[in-house]
């Protein structure tokens, strides 16, 4: 369960970097409250989670996923730069959150 709990927390984390992304600096009102709720959802699940996987691991793989993910969103969204480069570095990170994973 606390693995489920840490990919949830993951993915969270992306869409309150999305939603902060949308709220042009909190600006906008419902961009703002969305990053204000995936936020709270984010660390709740990884406080959840916590309690049975060590930190270091469970912190790696939560920052590890929001930055693939948001990476992976801001190409396809924002129409962020595309190149062979930033897939092959990216893959590095998942490469790790997986060997994370396996070792934990």
């Amino acid at each position: 369960m606390a693995w489920i709990a840490l990919i949830g927390a993951g993915i969270c984390e992306v869409g309150f970097v999305i939603f902060l992304k949308l709220s042009d600096g909190f600006k906008r009102l419902l961009p703002s409250i969305g990053f204000s709720a995936f936020s709270l959802a984010s660390f709740y699940l990884l406080s959840l989670a916590l309690r049975d996987i060590p930190i270091g691991t469970a912190y790696s793989i939560w920052t590890g996923v929001g930055a693939v993910g948001s990476v992976l969103l801001g190409m396809f969204l924002f129409n962020e730069k595309k190149d062979w480069k930033r897939l092959l570095f990216i893959s590095f990170i998942v490469i790790g959150v997986i060997g994370l994973k396996f070792t934990s």
